[in-house]
């Protein structure tokens, strides 16, 4: 293993996220090792890595999915700003709320399209029904849908096709106005003119937030990533830019992926 290059946290290249010294146990078993990153703002960063190496965990740790599962030892420093959530007296919710989710298959809620984006709304506090329907187009606007759903709101969110109702659960996580998108794999189940869409709507949307996308797809991580930690066997192998790493790989992890996934 080579040691990770520290990022900037300076003004020019300012950090939305950083993590320091995470390790994860279930049991006997060391699935994040040691684990040290930042995140830059503003920036797609990507974890590539195969199947099995972690990736999906670190995720879970940033948004505090670990909680759920018991059998789980988490110990280190997840930190945003000043606040570390790993060790925090704040109530999960307001974390999370700092955080939207999309994971690899849409999860819509069991109601209409507008109420779905509304209930993120609702659980920031807010009541006013006329800033609700507006902020309920603003988002619907923000992930490409409005002009394709604004004559059935009230149909239930389940009747889109399965690319509309992952950038509906894009929009209603929006709503809550998150620091970072957390993504995982959030195409996989997608057909390739979804994914594309998907893909714009992350180029875009990282001008005001910050997007950690998780994939095993080079393709993909090639296309979008401003910033690649290459993750194997629960460790950060290599990290930099796309330049960088896909063309100069320094280890013989990353150098057998890039040859198997092309």
């Amino acid at each position: 293993m080579i040691p990770s290059p520290a990022l900037s946290g300076n003004e020019q290249n300012p950090t939305a996220l950083r993590v320091h010294n995470l390790n994860v146990y279930a049991g006997d078993h060391h699935i994040l090792k040691n684990i040290s990153l930042e995140i830059p703002a503003n920036r797609i960063t990507v974890l590539l890595g195969p199947s099995g190496c972690g990736k999906t965990t670190l995720l879970k740790c940033m948004n505090k999915l670990t909680d759920l599962y018991k059998e789980l030892k988490v110990s280190g420093n997840i930190m945003i700003g000043k606040d570390d959530i790993l060790n925090t007296t704040q109530n999960i919710p307001f974390i999370r709320q700092k955080m939207g989710l999309l994971s690899q298959r849409p999860y819509p809620l069991p109601v209409s399209i507008y109420k779905n984006v509304a209930y993120g709304l609702h659980i920031k506090g807010i009541r006013d029904k006329k800033l609700i329907r507006f902020s309920v187009e603003k988002h619907l606007r923000e992930v490409g849908l409005w002009e394709e759903v604004k004559s059935r709101l009230n149909a239930p969110a389940t009747s889109l096709s399965i690319g509309q109702q992952q950038r509906l659960c894009l929009a209603r996580g929006l709503a809550v106005k998150p620091a970072i998108i957390l993504a995982d794999e959030p195409t996989s189940a997608l057909d390739p003119i979804s994914s594309t869409i998907i893909e714009k709507l992350f180029k875009d949307l990282k001008k005001h937030y910050s997007i950690i996308l998780v994939t095993h797809v080079l393709r993909q991580a090639v296309r979008l990533a401003d910033h690649v930690i290459f993750m194997c066997d629960g460790q950060i192998v290599e990290q930099g830019s796309p330049a960088e790493l896909f063309s100069n790989p320094q280890t013989n992890e990353l150098r057998a992926y890039l040859v198997d996934g092309n």
